[in-house]
């Protein structure tokens, strides 16, 4: 039987994607990582990871090992949960992938919730401007805003939201229509760097380019609260940005979703199982308590700025998808 510490060094170099990431977060330096991992190859007969300067791959080898290794940790921690005697409770590790927006404004207070009444549960939010790779590993589980069609995964519908445009007060006063949104400067992503179809907001208002652009929905927010121009919010953020006013709200509305995505083998694990279930009723509750504040700040401090009949509404109908259950 393997040395269990040198498997979990393999499945942390796997999921960081070299050494020196890996080596952080089990607080041991490079040089012992690279140590452990070749005294592992050794033993496997055959490489487990490509190095190169950009970081460590899994071979084929690696990548059978690596699912078959995550499987028994996940299978380790339900025993010891068990064994201690905390089945009707979560603990242990969990990591969750999902985009910037979500990660920033959703999941640190969802989590926190769970893990006040967890005490023995850990979390690791990897907010990432790209969709996880779960094949990797790189998380338990992920957060999404369009459902993927390949890979043996499951997929869940968490909760639709809402998105509309937004500015600071001051250049939210300046807009009467859509005409007027297109004169002023826009905040929005890198165009080449859209990971995901469903964030491409812009092009259903008519926006040809972006004056201010970042690949994070933390810096966008920030970019409109100092004034840099007008862009699309979430409405669940807006509670969280005082300064900014939403801008034609009845007229520009967009709708996406939320999906739980995980690898079809951990749909066997109770411990994942729980935890999933308890982290799509958090984000339910949650959007919808935020987004209710929203129309009390964000259009209710006083009124929604734009007055004239001159834009259209952009909806989306995504966020009315049944809710996805089946194995793809």
């Amino acid at each position: 039987m393997e040395n269990w510490d040198d498997l979990r060094v393999f499945l942390a170099v796997a999921r960081a994607g070299g050494l020196s990431a890996a080596a952080r977060g089990l607080r041991l330096d490079p040089a012992t990582l690279g140590r452990r991992i070749g005294r592992l190859e050794d033993r496997m007969g055959g490489a487990l990871f490509v190095k190169s300067p950009q970081g460590y791959a899994l071979t084929d080898l690696g990548a059978r090992m690596l699912d078959n290794t995550a499987r028994a940790e996940e299978a380790l921690a339900q025993a010891l949960e068990e064994g201690q005697g905390r089945s009707s409770g979560l603990s242990g590790l969990i990591r969750i992938g999902a985009p910037d927006g979500c990660a920033n404004y959703l999941l640190p207070q969802i989590c926190a919730t769970l893990q006040a009444r967890n005490p023995g549960l850990e979390v690791q939010i990897l907010a990432l401007p790209r969709v996880v790779n779960l094949s990797k590993r790189e998380a338990d589980m992920a957060i999404t805003v369009s459902p993927p069609d390949a890979g043996r995964l499951t997929v869940q519908k968490i909760t639709g939201y809402h998105l509309h445009l937004a500015a600071r007060a001051d250049i939210a006063a300046q807009v009467r229509g859509l005409g007027d949104v297109l004169a002023l400067p826009i905040v929005g992503y890198i165009p080449d760097m859209i990971f995901d179809k469903e964030l491409d907001y812009l092009g259903e208002i008519g926006a040809a380019s972006v004056h201010l652009a970042s690949n994070s929905v933390a810096v966008q927010i920030m970019a409109m609260r100092a004034g840099a121009g007008i862009g699309i919010m979430h409405d669940f953020a807006m509670p969280l940005s005082p300064e900014l006013r939403f801008v034609l709200r009845d007229r520009v509305s967009l709708r996406r979703a939320f999906y739980l995505v995980r690898h079809a083998s951990d749909r066997r694990s109770e411990r994942l199982n729980r935890f999933a279930a308890a982290l799509v009723s958090e984000m339910q509750s949650e959007v919808e308590r935020l987004e209710q504040l929203a129309r009390l700040t964000g259009a209710g401090r006083k009124g929604d700025a734009g007055g004239d009949n001159s834009s259209r509404e952009v909806g989306h109908a995504r966020a009315t998808d049944p809710e996805i259950q089946a194995q793809r």
